[in-house]
């Protein structure tokens, strides 16, 4: 049976606001929020942890059974919504448990990409081409409303790893995988040479790159073509050029 807000003061309407803007809150009760139609299918289909749906007035969606569904008003879906043009649907999951660190050939380590937008196209490239990905320190919250709608519902498809550079590279170690980095070196090999699909591959921050712990231990150094004008990539299209070499799909 649906239940009906119509308060912008109501208390399951302030933490929704909340968790839109705190990982701290997010990681502290364990939910995260996203939004849209497309979404909402992505994460009934896929995500065993949606938990609450918000749905505006003449708006439908199938949702598990035992999933809680609540009427509300265009007021407290403008309020809910951190779309500027709400579609209607807003809605609550649980956060997954941790995923453990599994080092592969032909997967890519993120450091340190903030932006949003950027780890979630990577995400949604990533799940499109079979590639695994782990975010290493300073990544931006893959499960950030913006994150999670950049990858089109590919959080829900597919696990999110977190790890720490350390235990990715003596993981990577013990597995007898390479690890290479983006860095414009004299000694970088093209990526259209190097057999980036047996490496674990590092993409480097949108503004600093690959930290120089991970550039003194990596073994091999690589370099994405391009005019000799261009000083880089964004981040999210470097990593594509690197996982379309790695050839996994």
């Amino acid at each position: 049976m649906e239940e009906r807000i119509t308060s912008r003061k109501n208390p399951l309407v302030q933490q929704v606001r909340k968790l839109l803007a705190s990982r701290k809150a997010r990681e502290e009760t364990g939910l995260f929020v996203s939004d849209g139609t497309k979404l909402l299918k992505e994460a009934a289909a896929y995500w065993k942890g949606l938990r609450t749906v918000f749905l505006s007035d003449g708006v439908e969606a199938d949702v598990p059974e035992g999933v809680r569904v609540i009427r509300v008003s265009r007021e407290v879906m403008e309020a809910i919504s951190p779309m500027e043009t709400p579609q209607g649907a807003v809605f609550l999951c649980s956060l997954p448990e941790k995923t453990p660190f599994v080092p592969e050939k032909g997967m890519l380590l993120l450091d340190g990409i903030q932006d949003p937008g950027n780890v979630g196209t990577i995400l949604r490239t990533a799940d499109a081409w079979n590639v695994p990905v782990a975010l290493l320190e300073g990544c931006a919250d893959p499960f950030s409303h913006k994150v999670v709608r950049a990858s089109m519902g590919a959080v829900f498809r597919r696990p999110v790893v977190v790890t720490t550079w350390q235990q990715a590279f003596d993981a990577c170690t013990r597995a007898g995988i390479p690890v290479g980095v983006t860095a414009l070196r004299d000694t970088a090999k093209d990526i259209r040479t190097a057999d980036v699909g047996a490496m674990a591959v590092v993409i480097g921050s949108e503004g600093q790159g690959v930290r120089q712990e991970i550039l003194d231990k990596a073994a091999n150094a690589l370099i994405i073509p391009m005019n000799p004008h261009c000083e880089s990539l964004n981040a999210a299209v470097a990593a594509t050029a690197v996982m379309w070499q790695m050839g996994k799909f």
